[in-house]
Parts: C-alpha cells; structure tokens; sequence
C-alpha cells in the first residue's frame, strides 16, 4: 500500500487523496504525519509537504491551501508546462513537479472560485467567463483526471513495479424532459392559446394543421421522441441513460405537463422500466428549497421508488446552499455540474466525485456527476451548426477517452423532434451515440 507522509491531516487534504487515489487512480492509501513510521515503511513512499522527508519515494510540494480552513483569494499564478495548464507553481530543485496538483484538484473540484465574489448571469448562474478554466484556455479539459495521471507517473518513477489499474471510458446520455408533449395534454386553457397563437403567426408552415390533428388523435406528438430515445439505448448496450423529469407547477420558465396527466404519469413509468429516472427540481426552486420535496414527492408516488437523482432546471446552480437542500432532500446524485453557456468540464475533471462543502469544511455523501455539452449550448449560445456541433462533440468524446472519465451530455426531448428550428439535428445525436459507444 502506498504511504503518504503529510505533516497536517486536515479534512480539504483527506477528500483531496481520496478523490485523486481512490476514484481516480484506484489506489488505496494510508496518511501519516509520523517521520519514522513514514521513513520504516517498506512499500511505495510519497510525501507531501513543505520538504521532503526521506531520500526514498516521491515528494510533491504543497502550498497552503490543503492546510487551511478559511476561504480567502488564492494567488493561482497559473501557468504552461508543455500543452497543459498548471496551477499554484512551487519552486526549488526538490519536488517531483511544477505545481502542487492537489491543491489545483481541491480548487476546481470544491468550486473554490464560486464562494468568492463573481458575476451571474440573468438566471443567477456562474459565468463559465468567470472561471479560471476559461480564462486561461483548459475548460475543454479533463485537467484534474490529468493531473491525477501525473501523480501517477511521478509515483511510478520510484516504483516501477507499481501497477495502477486502468481507468473505464463511460459514455452516459442524459435527457430532461421539461415538456413531454408539444401539444397533447395541456388543458383547454394552454392548448385554446396555442391555437389562437398559430393563428397570428406559425412558428412553422402548417403548425396549426398539425396541432389539430394531433389534439384530435389522428398524428403522434413531435415531442414524444421517447421511442426513438430509447432505439439508441437498446442498439448500444454500454450506453448509460438518465432521464430527469419537470414536475413543478406551471409558471415563467416551468411549463411541464400536469402530473395528474394519466398517459404522462404511463410514460415516466414506462421510461423507468428502460433507465434511471432523477427530478428535474424547477426554477423557482433555487430560492424555495421546500419545492424540490415537493416535486420528488410527486415523482415518487408516480414511479412508486425512492428518487435519488437530481439535475436543477436551466442548471441554476449556487454554492453551497443547492447542494445543501439536496442533500436535505435525500437526493444522493446530483448532475448540474456543467455550463449553460459553454462547453467544458465546470469542475476539470470527467470523473464523478463527492460534493465538498467548503463553508463547512467537510465532505459530503452527494456524488457529483459533471456533464461536457448540452444541445441548447451547441446550438443557441454557441450558435454552432450541425457540423460544428459535431466536430465539437467528438473533440469532448475523445478527452473523456483520453483520460478514461465518462462523457456525459444532456439532450432534451423536444430537441429531436427534428423541426421547430432542431430540424437535422437527430443527425448530430445519432452521429455522437455512434461515436461514443464504438
């Protein structure tokens, strides 16, 4: 087993190795802050600290942020080694790196830079501008599962014979449905204002034509896609599929369809029998905590399980407070981890890994599952076309596989209806689902 010597064990450097060791290294560890007990062990040495210890094993330099309880501003003092970024450079002849990687890991994976001072967007979300990832040119990278690589091969440096196992490319899909029906089911109200909105003016030629024939059962819903969603997911075995479901009340930016529907409530139960099924917790939800209980409740009692999957509407994320009212929630797995207006990896890293909250200094048992690319992001703020968006998709794909993390993507059902401004983009899903999974 491999020995770290440290000469604190504080919580921020004890979820650090965990993370870097256990998830993404898949190497067991121990910590000591004993010289002599470190100095007599006769199995792979690393030491992490101020100096090095021994003449025996590998040493990283730390900074002082693994050290520290208090949040403050962290002079990064990012720079370039080759094509990869690096943060918190240490200096001298000693240490077996540039940088001190793990405190670069806890910065970016605890969202170090959120509990500081930034700008929001109109939604109240953290601007990928903000973040240190885009500045200075690696969002796009799996850094800290990089990082985690050259531990690796420091360690490997004195310990030929140390075998770590190799890491598992995943490829995971994951849809939102926050509106299963583009015309069915949305009451006389909704759908007599439909009617008198194609009227003044169609979003396409012959949309009101079709609205009736598909309110009078003569045409199938463009937004129910879900047969097609799930062709893929039995075409391709290795494929992970999420679905999270709207069920909030109807308002400015939540317009599900009422979960007293009874062919919605046999559709959501039908997708369960096929994937995993989370709550999509709505947009008022950020500031109203209680209706995320609210919301599971209901989606619960339609499926009849325990919900423990989340991912919060337009990604209105906020730290610590959302992970917070999850985990208050019972929610274990929480898939909001991502941008809205780019794509990357919000946290460096394509590996799933526990929410650390910083405010209160511990680790927590809500998994964190980062997302790449969304298709709105693609299409709407990055203004790609089908052939952007598809050399884009295959770049992220292939760092996923370069690192071996999982890619994970978010679709939403109504986008594959193939009209309505999304005409041609099954082409660019299908074209990803083939390129992941092969």
């Amino acid at each position: 087993m491999l020995i770290i010597y440290t000469p604190k064990i504080t919580n921020r450097l004890g979820y650090t190795f965990n993370v870097i060791f256990r998830l993404m290294l898949h190497t067991e560890f121990s910590l000591t802050t004993d010289v002599a007990t470190y100095e007599n062990h006769n199995g792979e040495k690393l030491c992490y600290g101020h100096e090095r210890k021994s003449k025996e094993g590998a040493f990283i330099k730390a900074v002082n942020l693994l050290f520290e309880t208090n949040i403050t501003e962290q002079e990064l003092r990012p720079f370039r080694e080759g094509d990869e970024a690096r943060l918190f450079p240490t200096y001298g002849n000693e240490s077996d790196m540039s940088f001190d990687p793990f405190a670069a890991a806890f910065y970016l994976l605890s969202r170090y830079e959120e509990y500081l001072p930034h700008r929001t967007d109109e939604h109240g979300r953290f601007l990928a501008q903000e973040s240190i990832a885009f500045r200075e040119g690696f969002i796009e990278c799996a850094i800290v599962d990089r990082w985690a690589r050259h531990i690796r091969e420091v360690i490997g440096r004195y310990y030929p014979e140390q075998k770590f196992p190799e890491r598992k490319y995943e490829f995971e899909e994951t849809v939102d449905i926050d509106a299963a029906y583009c015309y069915k089911h949305k009451g006389l109200g909704r759908s007599l204002m439909g009617i008198a909105r194609d009227l003044i003016k169609e979003r396409e030629p012959g949309e009101l034509k079709e609205r009736l024939k598909v309110l009078s059962g003569k045409k199938d819903d463009p937004f129910d896609t879900f047969d097609y969603i799930l062709s893929h997911k039995r075409a391709h075995r290795d494929l992970k599929l999420v679905f999270f479901v709207l069920l909030g009340d109807y308002g400015l930016y939540d317009k599900p369809i009422s979960y007293h529907n009874n062919e919605f409530q046999e559709l959501l139960k039908h997708l369960c029998d096929h994937a995993k099924m989370g709550i999509h917790p709505s947009y008022n939800a950020l500031n109203t905590p209680h209706l995320i209980d609210v919301e599971m409740k209901r989606l619960s009692e339609i499926l009849h399980r325990r919900i423990v999957r989340s991912r919060f509407h337009f990604l209105r994320l906020q730290f610590p407070n959302s992970y917070r009212s999850l985990l208050k929630a019972g929610i274990k797995h929480d898939y909001t981890m991502g941008y809205a207006d780019t794509i990357g990896y919000r946290a460096g890293t394509a590996t799933p890994y526990p929410f650390y909250d910083l405010s209160r200094d511990e680790e927590t048992q809500l998994t964190i599952h980062p997302f790449i690319l969304m298709d709105t992001t693609l299409q709407q703020y990055m203004k790609l076309n089908q052939d952007e968006a598809i050399s884009a998709i295959k770049r992220c794909i292939d760092e996923a596989r370069e690192v071996g993390g999982t890619f994970s993507c978010i679709w939403h059902n109504q986008h594959l209806c193939d009209k309505y401004g999304w005409a041609g983009w099954r082409k660019v899903y299908e074209e990803m689902i083939e390129y992941g999974t092969r």
